[in-house]
């Protein structure tokens, strides 16, 4: 499945590999691209995710096309997601260690 994500052509972070920081510069140069995304793309959170993945690359291409001079988008192709029998998403509950929790040590 293919994922997008909007940036500038003058950010230097990569929103895939290090968000915190891309986001820090979106929002000292006043981009604010989150917020651009989420009033470009629908809110489809009632479809599966590949198909909304399509639309939102769709719109945002389009976006890319009529203002080449400050945004670019960028591509990443990861696993599809898995669905239940129901259709219904499952989630991944693997987690490395570094993301567990420190047990309360009495």
């Amino acid at each position: 499945m293919r994922v997008c994500m909007l940036t500038t052509v003058d950010n230097p972070f990569d929103p895939f590999e290090n968000f915190n920081e891309w986001y820090k510069i979106d929002m000292q140069f006043q981009y604010n691209t989150c917020a651009l995304v989420a009033r470009l793309v629908p809110d489809t959170e009632n479809l599966p995710q590949p198909y909304m993945e399509e639309i939102k690359e769709s719109i945002l291409n389009d976006w890319c096309r009529m203002n080449p001079l400050t945004y670019k988008l960028l591509v990443r192709e990861v696993e599809d997601p898995e669905y239940d029998e129901e259709g219904n998403e499952i989630e991944d509950d693997s987690h490395s260690e570094d993301d567990k929790q420190p047990e309360n040590v009495e």
